[in-house]
């Protein structure tokens, strides 16, 4: 059978095993196409801390960390680590599991010694991937995937974010998105959203007002009423407009959502941007770091039937998006200091050559930092945006909003 066919093969083995049966068949496929002596699945846990082990429910193995060792290197540098462990008669290999820039975790399979060669490690790569994908896939029948994932139990309004969270990346020839959210097991009212299309990106980032189930409820009926709007096709104006209606309807201003939407022309790298509320966009452009100014735009669901107006900024190859929620620039320390921009800046100076997942993490360890805690005091959300664009997009004026 020659290559593409036996990749077939196990790509339909995979897709026919039961939704939670999925690492058991993975081992089994190992063995028969590699040897494979051991394989373990793990899957990244929501703080994006530790790699958890996926076994059989409530046991579970040893969780090891998700930016250090063997399998850290593996799931941060997104690249296969081929480690010499104490038994010479055998390696273990550990591959990244990404899905469409989504990394989900790391795949890790003992092998016999001398056998981990560049084409059994490309193909066991390619393994990873198709595993990844239908591990995303059972997550719809099963809760074992997100079960696994846990350290320990979310709150009710934790469990509403993450489910109407798009994913934690998305990767395209033009762009690479990547996001975090803390307090990771009891977050709120932050939640980040995107919808990619031919032409055109989409990215929301929301902040919805007060603490816990509340601030939860506002949250979802704010990204649901965007996403109506958005997939009615009309304007981003419009389409905050619509999601304003749709708040004030059912709270009459008592509380409301701040939003930041953007929509990226892909051709162009032409953006267009409405800032209703609070959270802040930085653009990184060479060794440069500038706040993007916007108009500052009420709140969703602040007031009936406010009008909402779209500005443009451009982005050129190369740059970088950094947009972050109140509860990162808004957090004081316990002496009252602001995180602020200077600290931010330091953050995102420090982190411009690294991917954009770990300088989402890295703005948020540096916000637990200056407030001297694990338990932040305020949701925080972190999306990073790095746009390559398409060959022949027309280069930015340099200029900030206009």
């Amino acid at each position: 059978m020659n290559v593409s066919g036996q990749q077939s093969s196990v790509e339909s083995r995979l897709r026919a095993a039961p939704p939670h049966a999925l690492p058991a068949t993975a081992g089994a496929l190992l063995s028969e196409g590699y040897g494979a002596r051991e394989v373990t699945l793990f899957l990244a846990d929501y703080g994006l801390t530790l790699l958890q082990p996926v076994t059989h429910l409530p046991h579970t193995g040893e969780p090891v960390s998700a930016y250090d060792g063997p399998a850290g290197t593996a799931f941060t540098s997104q690249k296969p680590v081929v480690e010499i462990t104490g038994d010479p008669a055998t390696e273990l290999i550990h591959l990244p599991m990404t899905v469409r820039g989504d990394r989900l975790g790391v795949l890790s399979v003992r092998v016999p010694a001398g056998s981990a060669d560049p084409a059994t490690v490309l193909g066991l790569g390619e393994f990873a991937t198709a595993l990844g994908h239908e591990v995303a896939t059972a997550g719809r029948d099963t809760d074992l995937y997100l079960q696994a994932r846990r350290t320990r139990r979310l709150t009710l309004a934790a469990e509403m974010q993450w489910q109407l969270l798009p994913g934690r990346g998305c990767a395209r020839p033009e762009y690479t998105i990547g996001a975090h959210l803390e307090p990771a097991y009891a977050i709120g009212g932050d939640n980040f959203d995107w919808s990619t299309g031919a032409d055109h990106l989409t990215v929301t980032l929301t902040d919805g007002m007060g603490q816990g189930i509340d601030a939860s409820l506002l949250t979802g009926l704010t990204v649901s009423a965007l996403r109506n709007a958005r997939r009615a096709g009309i304007g981003l104006a419009d389409q905050a407009a619509l999601a304003d209606q749709a708040v004030y309807a059912q709270y009459g201003g008592k509380v409301y959502a701040s939003t930041l939407l953007l929509r990226f022309d892909l051709d162009t790298g032409t953006v267009s941007a409405v800032d209703a509320g609070s959270p802040q966009i930085y653009r990184l452009r060479g060794a440069g770091i500038e706040r993007i100014e916007l108009t500052a735009q009420f709140p969703l669901g602040m007031f009936e039937e406010t009008p909402y107006e779209e500005q443009t900024f451009r982005v050129e190859p190369g740059d970088r998006l950094v947009g972050i929620s109140s509860g990162v620039h808004g957090t004081s320390s316990a002496a009252g200091d602001l995180f602020g921009e200077r600290a931010l800046r330091q953050v995102l100076g420090a982190t411009r050559r690294t991917p954009p997942h770990e300088t989402a993490r890295a703005v948020v360890a540096g916000l637990m930092e200056h407030t001297g805690g694990k338990d932040l005091p305020a949701d925080a959300a972190v999306l990073c945006l790095d746009w390559t664009g398409r060959s022949g997009t027309a280069a930015g004026d340099g200029s900030g909003a206009g």
